[in-house]
């Protein structure tokens, strides 16, 4: 049986006594599974919870393949520094110095002027213990929060959602890209995903599965997966298949959530207009896109977007430095349009990388899978400047040919959590850490 329903909001949709005919295919068995519990829930929510348009927005950036942390943040006065990496280290007059001692790769310059301005906190030798060098592991412990030795079904963003989203707008969390990261992923499933609004829609008919893949089509305004591959391993923000659910609950909650969601992202999409130059380049179209969103109002707390490429084991020094520009100069022009649409005070940008690498250089002029590397978190009320310390580069203070972290980088996520969010942040990460001072 086949109806066509206008659906004009999320609330009408979910109250509709026909559920199970509210799109315009045949609904296959195991999307009716959950319709009535749906409808069951929507029935008790009454309102919903403000998100985004009033409270703060958080943009998490993945550096996807493991950004080489030594030459990102350059120790140029470290003599250790240069006796490892003879070939790919940096030169004083070559980087752009934040003191007598370290200074930012010389083509972070959007970097640079956001530190001046006291947008930008560095936060020095991140990492966990008993790190690992797996790609797909360190991620998978980033997004979920976990101890190396142990493994969650959720991811911290989450967890986020669960304890402190319930019946918020789908769009509570946003996704650019082409599948949600692991970091998303909760016992009731929030947050949407897209490569290009202009796709993110149901179309007329036809079965779940094609829809769902035309929905999150591809295009040239952002990247594909070979654009933000992290070298020989790919995108990297899901590497693995859904865990801790069902995956036709979260296909269907995904299938609904988007039809009520595409029409208010497309107008937004179409109508703001961008106040800044950005790259022309994936994470560039990223981030001019979500800026496109904030300043249209959508009610979203978390964004995510991602920039690849970062496993440089060969000919690291042209590749670094291409993808460096492209990430201080396109975070710059997003801060740049926040503060023209008078948003700024009310988002902040936080990258991570799954792990640093080596001290020492290859033989191939790149470097191999390491371990701690800085953050780095941007705001309009950040605490600017160098947080923490500088890993030792003395070999006796290594581990394997890697710099030991300083700071967990779990209390940089309950700093977020509690300092920026505003909610506490042991339940969601499983653990109490010390917050980092970031605000």
């Amino acid at each position: 049986m086949k109806n066509e329903i206008t659906l004009q909001t999320r609330r009408q949709f979910l109250r509709t006594t026909v559920l199970g005919s509210a799109l315009t295919w045949t609904v296959p068995a195991f999307l009716s599974n959950t319709f009535a519990a749906l409808q069951a829930e929507a029935a008790d929510a009454t309102t919903q919870i403000v998100t985004g348009k009033d409270n703060p927005i958080l943009v998490v950036l993945q550096m996807a393949g493991g950004n080489d942390g030594i030459n990102t943040v350059v120790p140029f006065a470290n003599d250790f520094y240069h006796k490892a990496r003879p070939t790919i280290g940096l030169a004083g007059e070559a980087v752009l110095k934040l003191n007598d001692e370290v200074g930012l790769h010389n083509a972070l310059a959007g970097f640079k002027n956001l530190y001046d301005a006291g947008h930008l906190s560095i936060v020095q030798g991140v990492g966990y213990p008993n790190p690992n060098r797996s790609h797909f592991r360190s991620t998978e412990i980033w997004q979920t929060a976990a101890d190396s030795d142990r493994t969650k079904p959720y991811g911290w963003i989450g967890s986020y959602f669960d304890s402190c989203c319930n019946g918020a707008d789908p769009t509570v969390g946003v996704t650019i890209g082409s599948q949600l990261p692991q970091s998303f992923y909760a016992k009731n499933p929030k947050g949407i995903c897209f490569n290009n609004p202009q796709n993110y829609r149901f179309m007329s008919n036809g079965p779940v599965e094609t829809t769902y893949e035309k929905m999150n089509g591809v295009d040239a305004m952002v990247s594909t997966n070979e654009d933000n591959s992290g070298g020989s391993i790919g995108m990297l923000p899901a590497a693995q298949p859904m865990i801790g659910g069902k995956a036709t609950d979260f296909i269907e909650r995904t299938a609904l959530d988007a039809q009520m969601s595409s029409e208010k992202i497309r107008g937004i999409a179409d109508k703001v207009q961008n106040q800044a130059t950005y790259p022309a380049s994936p994470l560039g179209n990223s981030l001019k896109l979500v800026a496109k969103l904030i300043g249209g109002g959508l009610p979203t707390r978390i964004y995510y977007v991602s920039q690849g490429g970062y496993d440089t084991h060969t000919n690291q020094a042209g590749r670094q430095k291409q993808l460096l520009q492209d990430l201080g100069d396109s975070t710059k022009a997003f801060v740049d349009d926040l503060k023209a649409q008078n948003n700024l005070q009310r988002v902040m940008v936080m990258t991570f990388s799954e792990f640093g690498r080596r001290v020492a250089e290859n033989a191939n002029g790149g470097t191999d899978h390491g371990a701690a590397a800085p953050m780095f978190v941007i705001g309009d009320k950040v605490k600017a400047g160098l947080l923490g310390r500088y890993p030792s580069l003395a070999p006796a203070d290594l581990f394997q040919g890697d710099v030991k972290f300083n700071v967990d980088f779990r209390s940089v996520y309950a700093g977020v959590l509690e300092q920026w969010l505003k909610t506490k942040s042991e339940p969601i990460l499983g653990k109490q850490f010390a917050p980092l001072p970031l605000v």
